[in-house]
């Protein structure tokens, strides 16, 4: 049975003539009578009375009449359901975020784009860039927010921002009455607080540390941004935090130092997974962070 023969069908049912269906599907009365007896000799059934000058259904005929009205609706929701997916009206977006960027400027972003775009839902993921990397990758998720770099030979990648980090130390640190320019080898000695390993936060300061010369002593590890600004106010340790962070903290008992001699980059980035498929809503999610960020 092919959905064409049911519509042949229903439009017979409609005028109850062969003739005037026949000239409304733009088929020949012959062909559409070879059709429904087709139809017939599948089902095993009679379907039309045909034994008086107007066209009759028979029981069956009304069974399938039915069940073929269903069928043709369903199949028109089908269609409108599909259109409102391929418009972006509806849909899910599955985003991973650090939580240090979950913190700084994206909400604004995502919920802009939720009054943009009432019928997309965002479903977060706060974890650290490379362990977004991986659900990307294992499809969790569809799209993430991470530290560069990426493996762009896997990923696909939208820079957003290039920034850098700051270092925070406690306000009675010496390091802040220095009027030159702070270099790792000044930090050598100092005990470090860090994101957690997973973060590529950690691997950005370490890296920087052990390029020159160091390992750092790292005395604490979080994934917490407010956690790590208050254990430095505790002067328990000094911290690397990007300036999105460095304002919301408490600076009456912690100082921000920008004055560094070899800055470590804090450059993000919109990643996807290359060559695989994206849902309507995470396309209308990329276009839509494209413009916030001014691509042309």
């Amino acid at each position: 049975m092919e959905l064409q023969q049911l519509k042949y069908f229903l439009e017979i049912v409609n005028y109850l003539s062969f003739s005037k269906a026949g000239r409304s599907l733009h088929i020949s009365q012959s062909a559409l009578s070879t059709v429904i007896k087709n139809l017939e000799e599948e089902l095993d059934v009679r379907l039309l009375d045909r034994s008086t000058k107007r066209v009759a259904l028979t029981d069956a005929g009304e069974i399938l009449k039915v069940y073929s009205e269903n069928i043709m609706h369903t199949l028109q929701e089908l269609h409108s359901a599909l259109g409102r997916v391929t418009e972006s009206k509806i849909g899910k977006v599955k985003l991973g975020l650090p939580p240090v960027i979950g913190a700084s400027f994206f909400p604004k972003i995502i919920a802009k784009f939720q009054q943009i775009q009432p019928q997309i839902s965002v479903e977060i993921t706060e974890e650290g860039s490379k362990l977004i990397e991986r659900l990307i990758w294992d499809g969790e998720i569809d799209l993430g927010v991470i530290v560069l770099p990426v493996n762009e030979g896997q990923f696909a990648k939208l820079n957003l921002v290039n920034r850098r980090l700051h270092l925070v130390v406690n306000s009675d640190h010496p390091l802040t009455k220095r009027k030159e320019p702070v270099t790792m080898q000044h930090l050598r000695d100092e005990p470090f607080i860090l994101f957690r390993r997973g973060f590529a936060l950690y691997e950005r300061v370490r890296d920087a540390c052990i390029q020159h010369g160091f390992a750092p002593n790292i005395v604490f590890e979080s994934s917490s941004w407010d956690f790590i600004s208050e254990m430095v106010s505790e002067n328990q340790g000094i911290a690397f935090l990007p300036d999105a962070v460095c304002q919301k903290i408490n600076l009456s008992r912690c100082t921000v130092i920008s004055n560094l001699a070899t800055p470590i980059p804090w450059n993000l980035a919109l990643i996807w997974r290359k060559n695989t498929y994206l849902s309507y809503a995470a396309k209308t999610f990329i276009e839509f962070v494209q413009c916030e960020f001014h691509y042309n």
